[in-house]
Protein backbone atom coordinates (compact mmCIF):
# COMPACT_ATOMS: atom_id res chain seq x y z
CA UNK A 1 0.00 0.00 0.00
CA UNK A 2 1.48 3.13 -1.34
CA UNK A 3 -1.22 5.54 -0.32
CA UNK A 4 -2.49 6.16 3.18
CA UNK A 5 -5.72 8.14 3.80
CA UNK A 6 -6.63 8.60 7.16
CA UNK A 7 -9.92 9.35 8.42
CA UNK A 8 -10.29 7.44 11.94
CA UNK A 9 -8.87 10.12 13.90
CA UNK A 10 -11.84 9.71 16.58
CA UNK A 11 -9.87 6.82 17.13
CA UNK A 12 -6.45 7.71 17.60
CA UNK A 13 -4.16 10.77 15.99
CA UNK A 14 -0.29 10.75 14.57
CA UNK A 15 1.98 12.47 17.04
CA UNK A 16 2.30 15.94 15.57
CA UNK A 17 6.39 16.24 14.52
CA UNK A 18 6.63 19.09 17.00
CA UNK A 19 5.46 16.52 19.40
CA UNK A 20 7.64 14.11 19.01
CA UNK A 21 10.37 16.25 19.17
CA UNK A 22 9.73 18.31 21.95
CA UNK A 23 9.34 14.37 23.77
CA UNK A 24 12.46 13.11 22.05
CA UNK A 25 15.01 14.71 25.38
CA UNK A 26 13.24 13.08 27.65
CA UNK A 27 13.72 9.91 25.93
CA UNK A 28 17.79 10.02 25.82
CA UNK A 29 19.35 13.24 27.57
CA UNK A 30 16.48 14.53 30.25
CA UNK A 31 15.99 11.32 31.92
CA UNK A 32 16.36 11.73 35.50
CA UNK A 33 13.59 10.87 38.14
CA UNK A 34 11.54 14.10 38.64
CA UNK A 35 11.38 12.85 42.33
CA UNK A 36 14.93 12.27 42.93
CA UNK A 37 16.81 14.95 44.77
CA UNK A 38 19.98 15.85 42.59
CA UNK A 39 19.66 18.79 40.26
CA UNK A 40 19.76 16.29 36.96
CA UNK A 41 16.43 14.91 38.42
CA UNK A 42 14.97 18.03 39.52
CA UNK A 43 14.60 19.82 36.57
CA UNK A 44 12.96 17.84 35.34
CA UNK A 45 10.05 18.31 37.80
CA UNK A 46 10.61 21.92 36.78
CA UNK A 47 9.81 20.44 32.82
CA UNK A 48 6.54 18.61 33.85
CA UNK A 49 5.17 21.78 36.04
CA UNK A 50 5.42 23.31 32.81
CA UNK A 51 3.79 20.98 30.96
CA UNK A 52 1.06 20.97 33.59
CA UNK A 53 0.74 24.90 32.38
CA UNK A 54 0.51 24.16 28.96
CA UNK A 55 -2.64 21.47 29.62
CA UNK A 56 -4.10 23.99 31.70
CA UNK A 57 -3.83 27.12 29.37
CA UNK A 58 -6.06 24.73 26.75
CA UNK A 59 -8.76 23.90 29.65
CA UNK A 60 -9.18 26.78 31.31
CA UNK A 61 -8.34 26.18 35.02
CA UNK A 62 -5.20 26.39 37.32
CA UNK A 63 -2.65 23.82 36.97
CA UNK A 64 -2.94 22.27 40.42
CA UNK A 65 -5.88 20.61 39.29
CA UNK A 66 -4.40 18.90 36.48
CA UNK A 67 -3.56 15.26 37.38
CA UNK A 68 -1.65 13.45 34.89
CA UNK A 69 -3.03 9.66 34.38
CA UNK A 70 -2.20 7.24 32.01
CA UNK A 71 -5.21 7.69 29.65
CA UNK A 72 -8.93 8.30 29.40
CA UNK A 73 -10.10 5.09 30.83
CA UNK A 74 -8.32 5.39 33.55
CA UNK A 75 -9.20 8.70 34.13
CA UNK A 76 -13.13 8.10 34.01
CA UNK A 77 -12.15 5.03 36.55
CA UNK A 78 -10.45 7.42 38.92
CA UNK A 79 -13.43 10.19 38.42
CA UNK A 80 -16.11 7.54 39.22
CA UNK A 81 -14.62 5.18 41.89
CA UNK A 82 -12.50 7.72 42.94
CA UNK A 83 -15.53 9.82 43.91
CA UNK A 84 -17.97 6.76 44.96
CA UNK A 85 -15.00 6.10 47.84
CA UNK A 86 -15.31 9.37 48.53
CA UNK A 87 -19.31 9.26 49.47
CA UNK A 88 -19.13 5.59 50.96
CA UNK A 89 -23.01 6.25 51.34
CA UNK A 90 -24.38 7.06 48.52
CA UNK A 91 -25.08 4.20 46.28
CA UNK A 92 -25.98 5.92 42.77
CA UNK A 93 -24.62 6.86 39.64
CA UNK A 94 -26.33 8.85 36.44
CA UNK A 95 -25.04 8.43 33.28
CA UNK A 96 -26.73 8.22 29.69
CA UNK A 97 -26.85 5.32 27.21
CA UNK A 98 -24.61 6.44 24.32
CA UNK A 99 -20.59 7.13 26.81
CA UNK A 100 -18.14 5.33 25.78
CA UNK A 101 -17.40 2.11 27.40
CA UNK A 102 -14.95 3.45 29.69
CA UNK A 103 -17.94 5.02 31.58
CA UNK A 104 -20.38 2.48 30.71
CA UNK A 105 -18.08 -1.16 31.61
CA UNK A 106 -17.18 0.66 34.79
CA UNK A 107 -20.59 1.63 35.80
CA UNK A 108 -22.11 -1.91 34.65
CA UNK A 109 -19.30 -3.79 36.88
CA UNK A 110 -20.45 -1.55 39.64
CA UNK A 111 -23.98 -2.20 39.47
CA UNK A 112 -22.97 -5.94 39.64
CA UNK A 113 -20.98 -4.63 43.41
CA UNK A 114 -24.71 -2.96 44.98
CA UNK A 115 -24.50 0.19 43.44
CA UNK A 116 -27.26 1.68 41.06
CA UNK A 117 -26.83 2.89 37.94
CA UNK A 118 -29.42 5.00 36.18
CA UNK A 119 -28.65 5.47 31.82
CA UNK A 120 -30.66 8.47 30.30
CA UNK A 121 -32.18 8.21 26.88
CA UNK A 122 -31.42 9.98 24.12
CA UNK A 123 -33.46 11.39 20.65
CA UNK A 124 -32.99 10.40 17.29
CA UNK A 125 -30.47 13.11 16.25
CA UNK A 126 -28.40 11.55 19.66
CA UNK A 127 -29.76 14.45 22.02
CA UNK A 128 -30.28 14.38 26.17
CA UNK A 129 -32.93 14.31 27.79
CA UNK A 130 -32.54 16.91 29.79
CA UNK A 131 -36.23 16.67 31.67
CA UNK A 132 -34.99 12.59 32.34
CA UNK A 133 -31.42 13.80 34.15
CA UNK A 134 -33.58 15.87 36.64
CA UNK A 135 -36.07 13.07 36.87
CA UNK A 136 -33.35 10.53 37.26
CA UNK A 137 -31.23 12.24 40.29
CA UNK A 138 -31.96 11.66 43.59
CA UNK A 139 -30.37 12.41 47.30
CA UNK A 140 -28.40 9.37 46.86
CA UNK A 141 -26.69 10.01 43.83
CA UNK A 142 -23.10 10.45 44.21
CA UNK A 143 -21.89 11.59 40.73
CA UNK A 144 -23.29 11.92 37.28
CA UNK A 145 -20.92 11.26 34.06
CA UNK A 146 -22.21 12.59 31.26
CA UNK A 147 -19.52 12.73 27.53
CA UNK A 148 -19.05 16.34 26.19
CA UNK A 149 -18.99 14.85 22.64
CA UNK A 150 -20.16 11.38 21.36
CA UNK A 151 -17.06 9.42 20.04
CA UNK A 152 -19.18 7.95 16.78
CA UNK A 153 -21.42 10.52 15.73
CA UNK A 154 -20.04 13.41 17.27
CA UNK A 155 -22.90 14.85 18.92
CA UNK A 156 -21.83 17.70 21.14
CA UNK A 157 -23.93 17.63 24.89
CA UNK A 158 -24.78 20.83 26.09
CA UNK A 159 -22.36 20.12 29.18
CA UNK A 160 -22.31 23.69 30.63
CA UNK A 161 -26.73 23.62 31.30
CA UNK A 162 -25.72 19.56 32.23
CA UNK A 163 -23.21 21.26 34.73
CA UNK A 164 -25.52 23.64 35.96
CA UNK A 165 -28.57 21.05 36.64
CA UNK A 166 -26.69 18.58 38.51
CA UNK A 167 -24.82 20.74 40.79
CA UNK A 168 -27.96 22.79 41.56
CA UNK A 169 -29.08 19.28 43.37
CA UNK A 170 -25.43 19.55 45.07
CA UNK A 171 -23.90 16.55 42.97
CA UNK A 172 -20.50 15.91 41.71
CA UNK A 173 -20.25 16.14 37.91
CA UNK A 174 -17.79 14.48 35.80
CA UNK A 175 -17.40 14.99 31.72
CA UNK A 176 -15.46 12.57 29.37
CA UNK A 177 -14.00 14.66 27.17
CA UNK A 178 -11.99 12.83 25.36
CA UNK A 179 -12.97 13.72 21.92
CA UNK A 180 -14.20 17.41 22.65
CA UNK A 181 -10.68 18.46 23.86
CA UNK A 182 -8.88 20.00 21.21
CA UNK A 183 -11.76 20.57 18.68
CA UNK A 184 -13.67 22.61 20.42
CA UNK A 185 -13.22 25.65 23.27
CA UNK A 186 -13.49 24.26 26.70
CA UNK A 187 -13.27 26.73 29.42
CA UNK A 188 -13.73 25.45 32.75
CA UNK A 189 -13.49 28.35 34.63
CA UNK A 190 -17.00 29.23 33.51
CA UNK A 191 -18.66 25.89 33.93
CA UNK A 192 -19.45 23.95 37.39
CA UNK A 193 -17.93 20.66 36.14
CA UNK A 194 -15.86 18.56 38.94
CA UNK A 195 -13.96 16.59 36.47
CA UNK A 196 -13.03 15.74 33.79
CA UNK A 197 -10.81 13.58 31.30
CA UNK A 198 -8.97 13.54 28.56
CA UNK A 199 -6.37 11.64 26.33
CA UNK A 200 -3.15 12.48 24.95
CA UNK A 201 -3.62 10.60 21.70
CA UNK A 202 -6.90 11.93 20.66
CA UNK A 203 -4.82 15.55 20.52
CA UNK A 204 -1.74 14.42 18.33
CA UNK A 205 0.25 13.20 21.32
CA UNK A 206 1.31 9.60 22.42
CA UNK A 207 -0.68 7.06 23.40
CA UNK A 208 -0.23 6.48 27.71
CA UNK A 209 -1.13 9.84 28.30
CA UNK A 210 -3.75 10.98 30.03
CA UNK A 211 -5.26 13.82 32.51
CA UNK A 212 -8.43 14.08 34.90
CA UNK A 213 -8.90 17.79 35.98
CA UNK A 214 -10.24 17.97 39.53
CA UNK A 215 -11.39 20.94 40.36
CA UNK A 216 -10.15 22.18 43.75
CA UNK A 217 -12.30 21.23 46.47
CA UNK A 218 -13.39 18.39 44.83
CA UNK A 219 -13.41 15.20 47.23
CA UNK A 220 -11.62 12.37 45.45
CA UNK A 221 -10.46 9.41 46.98
CA UNK A 222 -6.76 8.16 45.91
CA UNK A 223 -7.20 5.73 42.88
CA UNK A 224 -3.93 4.21 43.16
CA UNK A 225 -1.60 4.35 46.25
CA UNK A 226 2.35 4.35 46.11
CA UNK A 227 4.57 7.37 46.49
CA UNK A 228 3.88 11.07 46.91
CA UNK A 229 3.51 11.54 42.63
CA UNK A 230 0.45 13.91 41.38
CA UNK A 231 -0.37 15.41 45.29
CA UNK A 232 -0.56 12.11 46.72
CA UNK A 233 -3.49 11.27 44.86
CA UNK A 234 -1.88 8.84 41.73
CA UNK A 235 1.47 7.14 42.86
CA UNK A 236 3.63 5.90 39.98
CA UNK A 237 6.70 7.49 38.79
CA UNK A 238 5.28 9.96 35.93
CA UNK A 239 5.45 9.30 32.42
CA UNK A 240 7.69 12.25 31.44
CA UNK A 241 7.80 11.52 28.07
CA UNK A 242 4.17 11.50 27.40
CA UNK A 243 3.46 14.36 30.04
CA UNK A 244 5.97 16.95 28.06
CA UNK A 245 4.55 15.46 24.94
CA UNK A 246 0.44 16.10 26.22
CA UNK A 247 2.17 19.59 27.12
CA UNK A 248 3.07 20.49 23.80
CA UNK A 249 -0.18 19.24 22.09
CA UNK A 250 -1.78 21.23 24.13
CA UNK A 251 -0.28 24.11 23.36
CA UNK A 252 -0.70 23.27 19.06
CA UNK A 253 -4.62 22.81 20.31
CA UNK A 254 -5.18 26.64 21.09
CA UNK A 255 -3.14 27.22 18.25
CA UNK A 256 -4.90 25.24 16.03
CA UNK A 257 -8.63 25.52 17.04
CA UNK A 258 -9.75 28.10 14.67
CA UNK A 259 -8.58 25.65 11.97
CA UNK A 260 -10.47 23.07 13.77
CA UNK A 261 -13.45 24.34 13.57
CA UNK A 262 -13.37 26.23 9.94
CA UNK A 263 -11.25 24.60 7.21
CA UNK A 264 -11.73 20.86 8.91
CA UNK A 265 -15.42 21.32 9.60
CA UNK A 266 -15.54 22.83 5.25
CA UNK A 267 -13.61 19.46 4.66
CA UNK A 268 -15.64 17.09 6.49
CA UNK A 269 -19.15 18.91 5.06
CA UNK A 270 -17.37 18.65 1.26
CA UNK A 271 -17.51 14.59 2.28
CA UNK A 272 -20.92 14.57 3.52
CA UNK A 273 -22.41 16.20 0.45
CA UNK A 274 -20.50 14.55 -1.84
CA UNK A 275 -21.77 10.91 -0.05
CA UNK A 276 -25.48 12.14 0.17
CA UNK A 277 -25.03 13.28 -3.21
CA UNK A 278 -23.44 9.89 -5.04
CA UNK A 279 -24.94 7.37 -2.56
CA UNK A 280 -28.84 6.25 -2.42
CA UNK A 281 -30.16 4.57 0.97
CA UNK A 282 -27.91 6.68 3.00
CA UNK A 283 -28.40 9.06 5.98
CA UNK A 284 -26.54 10.86 8.18
CA UNK A 285 -26.61 10.06 12.22
CA UNK A 286 -26.38 12.55 14.96
CA UNK A 287 -27.48 16.42 15.65
CA UNK A 288 -26.56 18.30 12.57
CA UNK A 289 -26.29 21.11 14.17
CA UNK A 290 -24.18 20.47 17.35
CA UNK A 291 -21.75 18.33 16.39
CA UNK A 292 -17.76 18.13 16.49
CA UNK A 293 -16.20 19.95 13.65
CA UNK A 294 -14.22 16.70 12.30
CA UNK A 295 -17.07 13.89 12.59
CA UNK A 296 -19.17 12.08 9.74
CA UNK A 297 -21.10 9.13 10.95
CA UNK A 298 -23.05 7.86 7.59
CA UNK A 299 -25.57 4.87 7.59
CA UNK A 300 -25.59 3.07 4.11
CA UNK A 301 -28.93 0.56 4.27
CA UNK A 302 -28.74 -3.04 3.59
CA UNK A 303 -25.16 -3.46 3.91
CA UNK A 304 -22.70 -4.20 6.57
CA UNK A 305 -20.32 -1.51 7.69
CA UNK A 306 -16.89 -3.78 8.20
CA UNK A 307 -17.40 -4.85 4.44
CA UNK A 308 -17.42 -1.37 3.36
CA UNK A 309 -14.29 -0.74 5.88
CA UNK A 310 -12.28 -3.83 4.04
CA UNK A 311 -12.85 -2.62 0.45
CA UNK A 312 -12.11 1.14 1.47
CA UNK A 313 -9.18 -0.44 2.99
CA UNK A 314 -7.86 -1.86 -0.42
CA UNK A 315 -7.74 1.76 -1.27
CA UNK A 316 -5.55 2.85 1.52
CA UNK A 317 -8.70 4.41 3.13
CA UNK A 318 -8.49 4.09 7.09
CA UNK A 319 -12.42 4.53 8.86
CA UNK A 320 -14.08 3.09 11.23
CA UNK A 321 -17.82 1.51 11.96
CA UNK A 322 -17.78 3.24 15.58
CA UNK A 323 -16.06 2.77 18.64
CA UNK A 324 -12.15 1.92 18.61
CA UNK A 325 -12.72 0.28 21.69
CA UNK A 326 -15.96 -1.98 20.54
CA UNK A 327 -15.57 -2.32 16.71
CA UNK A 328 -14.17 -6.66 17.48
CA UNK A 329 -17.92 -7.15 18.20
CA UNK A 330 -20.44 -7.90 15.86
CA UNK A 331 -23.67 -6.28 17.34
CA UNK A 332 -24.83 -2.68 16.17
CA UNK A 333 -22.87 0.01 17.75
CA UNK A 334 -24.50 0.99 21.11
CA UNK A 335 -25.09 4.32 20.48
CA UNK A 336 -27.14 4.08 17.45
CA UNK A 337 -29.28 1.38 18.96
CA UNK A 338 -29.87 3.99 21.71
CA UNK A 339 -30.72 6.29 18.66
CA UNK A 340 -33.25 4.31 17.50
CA UNK A 341 -31.57 4.13 14.24
CA UNK A 342 -33.02 1.00 12.07
CA UNK A 343 -31.47 -2.12 11.98
CA UNK A 344 -31.00 -2.17 8.18
CA UNK A 345 -29.18 1.39 8.86
CA UNK A 346 -27.00 0.61 12.20
CA UNK A 347 -24.83 -2.23 10.32
CA UNK A 348 -23.91 -0.15 7.84
CA UNK A 349 -22.99 2.43 9.62
CA UNK A 350 -19.15 4.57 9.24
CA UNK A 351 -17.40 6.98 10.83
CA UNK A 352 -15.14 8.97 9.35
CA UNK A 353 -13.47 11.29 11.53
CA UNK A 354 -10.53 14.26 10.33
CA UNK A 355 -7.86 15.89 11.31
CA UNK A 356 -5.60 18.88 10.12
CA UNK A 357 -3.74 16.66 8.75
CA UNK A 358 -6.05 15.89 5.72
CA UNK A 359 -6.46 17.74 2.37
CA UNK A 360 -9.38 18.37 0.21
CA UNK A 361 -7.61 16.18 -2.56
CA UNK A 362 -7.68 13.11 0.19
CA UNK A 363 -11.69 13.74 0.74
CA UNK A 364 -12.34 13.73 -2.81
CA UNK A 365 -10.67 10.54 -3.32
CA UNK A 366 -12.44 9.14 -0.58
CA UNK A 367 -15.63 10.21 -2.23
CA UNK A 368 -14.40 8.94 -5.36
CA UNK A 369 -13.99 5.38 -4.63
CA UNK A 370 -16.51 5.17 -1.97
CA UNK A 371 -19.75 4.76 -4.37
CA UNK A 372 -18.52 2.11 -6.28
CA UNK A 373 -18.08 0.10 -2.87
CA UNK A 374 -21.31 0.76 -2.08
CA UNK A 375 -23.08 -0.07 -5.24
CA UNK A 376 -21.20 -3.91 -5.12
CA UNK A 377 -22.00 -4.35 -1.63
CA UNK A 378 -25.30 -3.80 -2.77
CA UNK A 379 -25.23 -6.33 -5.51
CA UNK A 380 -24.11 -8.67 -3.70
CA UNK A 381 -26.94 -8.17 -0.63
CA UNK A 382 -29.68 -10.54 0.23
CA UNK A 383 -31.73 -7.75 1.39
CA UNK A 384 -31.63 -5.65 -1.32
CA UNK A 385 -34.84 -5.66 -3.57
CA UNK A 386 -33.59 -6.45 -7.43
CA UNK A 387 -36.38 -5.62 -10.44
Amino acid sequence: MNRVIYMDNNATTRVADEVAEAMRPYLTERYGNPSSMHTFGGQVAGDIACAREQVAALLGCHPEEILFTSCGTESDNTAIKGTLASYPDKRKIVTTRVEHPAVLSTCRDLERHGYSVSEIAVDREGRLDLDELGFRMDDNTAIVSVMWANNETGTVFPIDEVARIVKERGIVFHTDAVQAVGKIPINLADTPIDLLSLAGHKLHAPKGIGVLYVRKGTRLGTFMHGGHQEGGRRGGTENVPGIIALGKACELARRYMDEENTRVRALRDRLEQKILASCPDCMVNGDVENRLPNTLNVSFEYIEGEAILLMLDKFGICASSGSACTSGSLEPSHVLRAMGVPFTAAHGSIRFSLSRYNTEQEVDFVAEKLPAVVQRLRELSPFVKTA
